[in-house]
C-alpha cells in the first residue's frame, strides 16, 4: 500500500516544457523584456512565496530574451532541487508588447510518509552481508514519520522510533522561518538512545566490537539548535550550538583506556558549529553539471576531556564532456586539532560518504585526511514503466535512469598513534567500474566492482535513499 501511495505521487508526470509552447514576438528578440505577472499553478500544498523565493527573477525585472530564457531554465532547476516537486515548467504565458507574463506549473510530490523502518546498522551493505552474514541482530526496526513541506513552506518534520540493535528516539524540525523574506530560519534536532554493543577500537583496519547481552553498554544523547541564513538562492550559512553526552560500560575503558580520555566512561561537552552549503547543480540527488561546496567548522568541548577544533571541506564539480557523458571530481578533507584526540573522535575514512571505493570493509582513523575521487559516467537508458494502466487509463509511472561508470580514488589519513592499523599514514588507491540506477523519489542503487591497492577486488553494493 505504501508503494502504491508513493508511486501515485509521480503518476502522469510526462508533461514537459515542450508541451508548453512559448509565443515569442519577433520584435522582442533584441530588446529587453519586462517581467509582468507570475502565475503559479499546481501547488496545492506549497505556498506561492516558497516558489517565488527560488526563481531568479521577479515582477518588474528586465532581461534580453536570451537571458530571460536562461532565467527560466535556472528557475526550473532551482525548483526541482527543492525536492518538493516531481515536475516543473517555467515558461512565457503570453506577451503584451515588451511585457512577458510568466506561467509556473508544478506537480507536487507526496509529502507525508508514515513508514515502517528496517535497516542494518553497519557502515555499508557489504559489511552487513559478508562480514556479519546478514545477521538480524544487527538491524534496527521500528517506524519513521517524514512530514515534508509540513506547513507548505518547505519545512520538514522527522520522527524516528527504533528497536533492535539500538533503542532510539530521534526528532527534528527544519526549518522555521523568522522573517517575511525567508532569509533566516531555525532548526531543532534531538537524538537519544542506547545499545548493547560498542565499537571500542580499530584493530587491523577494522572496527572491533564489544557486546554484553545482559546490559546496555552505551547510552547517548545529542541535541542542537541551529540558525541559518540564506541571502540569495545558492548559498546557505548555518550557525549552531549543541550538547552531546555519551556513557559506556566500565569494560570499554578496560579494553581501550583512550576510548574517551583519561580512562573515563562518561563524556559530556558543548559544541559550536558553522556550516556553509553552496549548490549550483542541475539535480542535487544525482548531479551531472555544476558545482557543490560544503564547509564545516566545529568547536567541541572546552576542557581536557574534549577539546577539539575541527575543519571539514567537500567540493564536487560535474562537467558534461560529450552527449550523455559526464566527468565528476570530488575532493574531501578534514583536520582535527590538537592531534591527540580520544578514539571516540578519530573517525575519518569509511564513515558516511567519506570512503574509498574498494575499501568498504575497512576504516581508517586519524586526525587529518583527504580523498580525491574521479568518475566518468555515461547515461545508458532513460525510461519509465507504467504499472496498472489499462484501457486507456493512466497507471503508476515509475521512472528509471541508468548510468555506466568507471572511477578512480586516492586518499590519505594521518594518525599519530596508528597502533596495528596498516592503512594509516600511507597513500591509498582504488578504482573500478559500475552501474548507477536512479528511480522515483531520488532513490539511487549502485553496483560497483572495485580494486584496491592491497590486492583485493569484489562487488560492492550501495544505496542512497530519501528514506
Amino acid at each position: 500500500m505504501f508503494l502504491a501511495l508513493l508511486c501515485q505521487a509521480v503518476t502522469a508526470t510526462a508533461q514537459t516544457d515542450s508541451s508548453f509552447q512559448q509565443k515569442i514576438p519577433t520584435d522582442t528578440i533584441t530588446d529587453k523584456i519586462t517581467i509582468g505577472n507570475i502565475d503559479i499553478a499546481g501547488n496545492k500544498k506549497t505556498k506561492d512565496v516558497i516558489i517565488l523565493r527560488e526563481i531568479p527573477f521577479k515582477t518588474g525585472d528586465q532581461f534580453p530574451m536570451k537571458v530571460l530564457l536562461e532565467k527560466f531554465a535556472d528557475g526550473k532547476k532551482q525548483l526541482l532541487n527543492t525536492r518538493l516537486f516531481n515536475a516543473v515548467i517555467v515558461a512565457a504565458d503570453h506577451f503584451e508588447g515588451q511585457v512577458v507574463h510568466v506561467k509556473i506549473i508544478v506537480r507536487e510530490r507526496w509529502y507525508f510518509f508514515p513508514v515502517p523502518y528496517f535497516s542494518f546498522v553497519d557502515r555499508n551493505l557489504n559489511q552487513w552481508l559478508v562480514e556479519h552474514h546478514a545477521s538480524l541482530k544487527r538491524v534496527n526496526y521500528g517506524a519513521k514519520l517524514y512530514y515534508n513541506n509540513t506547513t507548505g513552506r518547505n519545512d520538514n518534520l522527522k520522527l524516528k522510533v527504533t528497536n533492535g540493535y539500538t533503542k532510539q528516539l530521534s526528532l527534528s524540525y527544519d526549518r522555521l522561518y523568522f522573517d517575511k523574506k525567508m532569509k533566516w530560519g531555525g532548526k531543532f534536532f534531538m537524538d537519544a538512545g542506547k545499545n548493547k554493543e560498542v565499537n571500542y577500537a580499530t584493530e587491523n583496519n577494522k572496527q572491533a566490537f564489544y557486546k554484553d547481552e545482559n546490559v546496555f553498554t552505551r547510552k547517548f544523547l545529542k541535541t542542537y539548535l541551529e540558525v541559518s541564513y540564506r541571502r540569495a538562492i545558492k548559498a546557505r550559512h548555518s550557525f549552531g550550538i549543541g550538547f552531546t553526552q555519551e556513557i559506556v560500560a566500565d569494560t570499554i575503558n578496560k579494553l581501550n583506556p583512550d576510548y574517551f580520555s583519561n580512562g573515563k566512561n562518561r563524556l559530556s561537552f558543548p559544541e559550536l558549529r558553522y556550516t556553509m552549503d553552496y549548490f549550483d547543480v542541475n539535480y542535487i540527488p544525482y548531479p551531472t553539471k555544476g558545482y557543490i561546496v560544503q564547509l564545516n567548522f566545529f568547536k567541541k568541548g572546552v576542557n581536557k576531556n574534549m577539546n577539539s577544533w575541527e575543519w571539514q571541506a567537500k567540493g564536487s564539480a560535474y562537467w558534461p564532456v560529450a552527449p550523455k557523458t559526464f566527468l565528476t571530481l570530488t575532493l574531501i578533507g578534514q583536520l582535527k586539532l590538537p592531534f591527540h584526540q580520544p578514539y571516540y573522535n578519530k573517525r575519518v575514512l569509511g564513515y558516511g560518504d567519506s570512503y574509498l571505493q574498494g575499501y568498504e570493509y575497512y576504516v581508517v582513523d586519524g586526525v587529518a585526511g583527504g580523498i580525491a575521487k574521479t568518475t566518468l559516467s555515461r547515461e545508458l537508458a532513460n525510461f519509465s514503466i507504467n504499472l496498472f494502466g489499462k484501457n486507456g487509463k493512466k497507471g503508476i509511472r515509475i521512472p528509471f535512469r541508468i548510468f555506466g561508470k568507471i572511477y578512480g580514488n586516492t586518499g590519505y589519513v594521518h594518525n599519530p598513534q596508528p597502533n596495528n592499523n596498516s592503512l594509516t599514514n600511507k597513500m591509498l588507491y582504488s578504482g573500478g567500474f559500475g552501474i548507477d540506477i536512479l528511480t522515483l523519489y531520488d532513490v539511487t542503487f549502485k553496483l560497483e566492482y572495485s580494486f584496491n591497492a592491497i590486492g583485493e577486488n569484489g562487488l560492492f553494493l550501495h544505496q542512497n535513499s530519501f528514506f
